[in-house]
């Protein structure tokens, strides 16, 4: 790895409280500071919040605050990761081919206006698709591959049914989203090996010489406060770079950059360790 005369790396060791297996538990983690390189990043782009960076290979986690690695946040459109593969595992989405119709009305962005296939409706991050794959899930089997698949804290009733991840009281933290991530990559989710294939052909986003980048963006709005994910994994150099960036913009920052800031960031992080040249 490759690092800047500036950067300021710290190896810790911390103990974090988390969920395995559906119970409270304490793991040992190491994670390594880099807290000029990460945060010139972020401060750069007139953003606040956290990158982190997990190395598989070397069971090395980076970031620049480990604190907020570790804080939770609502999913918004991440979830769409695990409502896919349950609305898979449930057959409320029979494979690859399914087809989202779109019933004519006007919807908040012109991209979903239009009949959209799996792959479509995922990366274009159709809210009333997902909206209606997750009423057809319904609460019991929501609720019963959320501790199946062990994701985070997520609280689904009958009124929240079709937007706990855009509000409420459900979080996830980035350190949580890379277990998860991990546990996908790694085959090690009790699911079919139909629905890990086609999750991961819809997660991929770039396909090159250097690396294969797959993932997925999200964004809420909360009391007032915009929040954005970038969450996924890179594959390079025979090894796997997962990855959770989650921030939030800063006083006069231009609101038309943060779909894409949330991308770039996270390309600049992975850029920094020497992943991406």
């Amino acid at each position: 790895m490759k690092y800047s005369a500036l950067s300021v790396l710290i190896l810790i060791s911390f103990f974090t409280p988390y969920r395995i297996n559906g119970q409270e538990e304490t793991i040992h983690l190491k994670m390594q500071i880099i807290e000029q390189e990460f945060q010139t990043i972020l401060d750069s782009s007139n953003v606040n919040g956290v990158i982190v960076l997990f190395d598989l290979n070397n069971n090395l986690y980076y970031s620049n605050n480990y604190k907020k690695a570790n804080k939770g946040h609502l999913p918004a459109s991440t979830f769409k990761i695990p409502n896919s593969i349950i609305g898979l595992e449930t057959g409320v989405i029979k494979n690859e081919n399914e087809i989202f119709k779109w019933n004519g009305e006007k919807r908040y962005l012109p991209a979903w206006e239009k009949d959209l296939n799996l792959k479509q409706a995922f990366q274009l991050s159709c809210v009333p698709c997902y909206q209606a794959v997750a009423r057809k899930i319904g609460i019991d089997r929501m609720n019963d591959y959320l501790k199946k698949l062990d994701y985070a804290a997520m609280e689904v009733d009958n009124k929240t049914l079709d937007n706990f991840w855009l509000g409420g009281n459900s979080i996830i933290s980035p350190i949580q989203q890379i277990d998860f991530l991990k546990r996908f990559y790694l085959n090690e989710l009790s699911i079919s090996k139909s629905t890990y294939q086609t999750m991961k052909d819809i997660l991929q986003i770039e396909i090159n010489k250097n690396y294969i980048l797959s993932g997925k963006t999200g964004w809420s709005t909360s009391n007032k406060i915009d929040n954005g994910w970038f969450v996924g994994y890179l594959e390079s150099n025979k090894n796997v770079y997962f990855f959770a960036t989650n921030i939030e913009p800063n006083k006069n920052f231009n609101m038309d950059l943060f779909a894409k800031i949330r991308k770039t960031v996270t390309i600049e992080a992975l850029k920094s360790i020497g992943v991406i040249k």
